[in-house]
């Protein structure tokens, strides 16, 4: 029976030998695809003060993360949520005269006091690419086939992408199609639900053709260019097409240009990633902009740990060849067969079953010998 002292917190879990070796996989897999397009890994710290976390980006809610009080400086620090924003620091001060564009990358763990309706899980491994100093088409195609190209390292197969626009109901309310402060909040809300009866109730009679210019990409974007009042979307539109052309055969591309969940800061640009056999998002990203430096920048953020909890989303591990060294073996071979790319599990007594340790091999006479 286990001691429930032994049991871990709700949202949390232990990744075993042949998990935690997929995962690994899948990550090397997934930094290696954006350091091949010029992307430099940086390692930001585990906790942060509080305060330059919440200012860096619109959205971020410290209320969100783990918070406590620092022994040494008596300030507040955080345990991270998102590592997104720690690369923002990271780029406004220790990089800030570094050129622009500049082309980051992360990988690494975070937590959340509380875990999305969606995903129960508490803490992630999150990884990552941010282009910073650069707001336009360009950057943000980069950064969508680099998302799409990292996913496919990674393991994942029947990658699909849902582009957004974040600021949607922003941009239309200014003019096109005007609301007051409280109005644009309640139709923002009645959008999120996809309720048209409520959103009309809103005073958003001229927002229902949104709720509708949803789907593959190519039928989409005609129904919204369709509701472009005045133009107020022009520039966007042709952007996502841009985009969508980038992309070509890579991805499944697909466009709900008023969905917002999983965006807190992103600007006029946003995007989610899929793949098939995968129950929900595996990624998101779009452009956003640096609080503080106030500088702009486009990235995405992948999260792996949904491609391990679907049954045959990636592949298993193939068999290695492992060699029993017994009691007494001679190192100096055992050292050149390491070398030459044998794993090796050596004795530590006689007692020591090589069968049992998940060997396949016995080193005899310098040897590998197959048991």
């Amino acid at each position: 029976m286990t001691d429930p002292e032994d049991l871990l917190p709700e949202g949390l879990q232990d990744r075993l030998p042949e998990d935690a070796a997929l995962l690994t996989r899948a990550m090397r897999g997934a930094l290696a695809a954006m350091d091949a397009r010029g992307y430099d890994r940086v390692r930001p710290p585990l906790v942060e003060f509080e305060g330059s976390m919440a200012r860096r980006m619109d959205g971020i809610e410290p209320r969100r993360m783990f918070r406590f009080v620092d022994p040494v400086s008596l300030r507040t620090l955080a345990l991270r949520s998102d590592i997104t924003v720690q690369v923002g620091r990271i780029a406004s001060t220790s990089m800030t005269e570094s050129p622009r564009p500049l082309r980051l990358c992360y990988g690494g763990e975070v937590a959340r006091i509380k875990a999305d309706q969606l995903d129960p899980a508490r803490q992630k491994l999150q990884l990552g690419a941010e282009l910073i100093g650069s707001d336009t088409v360009a950057a943000a195609s980069e950064i969508v086939l680099l998302g799409i190209e990292a996913l496919a390292a990674a393991g994942a197969t029947g990658i699909s992408v849902d582009f957004t626009l974040p600021d949607l109901v922003d941009t239309l309310s200014k003019q096109a199609l005007p609301l007051d402060a409280e109005q644009a909040e309640a139709v923002r809300r009645e959008l999120d639900t996809k309720d048209a009866g409520g959103l009309a109730a809103a005073g958003g009679e001229g927002y229902l053709p949104l709720l509708y210019a949803t789907g593959a990409f190519d039928d989409a974007i005609e129904k919204l260019a369709a509701i472009d009042a005045g133009g107020a979307l022009a520039s966007r539109i042709a952007g996502l097409r841009e985009i969508s052309t980038s992309i070509g055969d890579k991805a499944r591309v697909t466009l709900d240009p008023s969905e917002r969940h999983g965006f807190e800061y992103q600007s006029w640009f946003g995007f989610t990633l899929y793949a098939e056999g995968v129950l929900g998002a595996l990624g998101r990203g779009g452009t956003y902009t640096i609080g503080g430096a106030n500088e702009p920048a486009t990235g995405f953020s992948l999260y792996l740990d949904p491609l391990l909890d679907a049954e045959g989303a990636l592949d298993p591990l193939e068999a290695r060849d492992t060699l029993f060294l017994p009691l007494g073996h001679d190192s100096d071979a055992a050292g050149r067969l390491r070398e030459s790319g044998w794993r090796t599990v050596a004795a530590l007594s006689e007692a020591d079953d090589p069968q049992a340790l998940g060997c396949t091999h016995i080193l005899k006479g310098g040897e590998p010998v197959a048991l």
